[in-house]
């Protein structure tokens, strides 16, 4: 049986058992792993997700050195050094140190995924260097984070984007939802001259909730393509976020 590529366009689609003992990749473009890919190349030490606030602060008060960073309602928290934005986390803020990070969805999917033998944080600015880790994977499930529970149409391009650059250089089986997001990514990567990865992603829900909190620069950042090469994973007995 050939390997399978299968997305779930939100965490609550994908159990646990389903995820169990495969390959996942965690999507969140807008924007906590497009900020945890920035946070690493940046030298930070690794990175502590976690589902509350209170979870985050008490983590943090144990580490010495750590930072916390992370939004709600995509804004910093009250309290926190820093908020998600991939520009904050520069190398003379962050390199060497450990962040604790939590986030109103991408830590929620992350913790959807701890059953998986390998947890994978993919975005648009390590599109190249993910593929390339998953390209001896058996079973390859891609769980985009969405927003608020509701699908994210920049979370289903960077899927199919992953989706496609895979079958066209194996042979892959795909569930119903990779072949969706395929579709869309094929349709859009076609018409990029024309309208910009970046326009697309301003149009999404997500695009938009970064817009009216005045963070327009975090879009483009996050639709720059293989910015990186280099591949975050999440390892489920430390629960922390280390470079490849």
């Amino acid at each position: 049986m050939p390997p399978t590529i299968y997305v779930h366009l939100l965490p609550e689609l994908a159990s646990e058992e389903t995820l169990a003992g495969s390959t996942a990749v965690v999507i969140d473009v807008l924007r906590a792993t497009t900020t945890i890919v920035h946070m690493l190349a940046a030298g930070a030490d690794h990175v502590s997700p976690c589902i509350s606030i209170e979870d985050a602060k008490e983590k943090a008060s144990l580490i010495d050195g750590a930072l916390l960073g992370g939004e709600r309602g995509g804004v910093r928290i009250d309290g926190f050094d820093l908020g998600n934005s991939p520009t904050e986390y520069s190398r003379d803020i962050v390199a060497g140190h450990p962040v604790i990070f939590t986030t109103t969805n991408g830590t929620k999917a992350m913790q959807r995924c701890q059953r998986a033998s390998r947890i994978l944080i993919g975005a648009f600015v390590n599109l190249s260097a993910v593929c390339r880790e998953l390209s001896d994977a058996e079973n390859v499930h891609l769980v985009c984070a969405g927003t608020a529970g509701e699908v994210t149409r920049e979370d289903v391009l960077l899927a199919g984007a992953i989706v496609d650059l895979m079958t066209a250089t194996g042979q892959w089986e795909v569930n119903d939802a990779a072949q969706i997001a395929a579709d869309a990514w094929r349709t859009a990567q076609e018409n990029l001259v024309a309208v910009p990865l970046v326009e697309r992603l301003q149009k999404s829900r997500g695009g938009r909730n970064v817009l009216a909190i005045g963070l327009e620069n975090d879009i483009q950042i996050a639709a720059t393509l293989d910015k990186f090469d280099l591949v975050p994973e999440l390892d489920a007995e430390s629960w922390e976020i280390r470079l490849r």
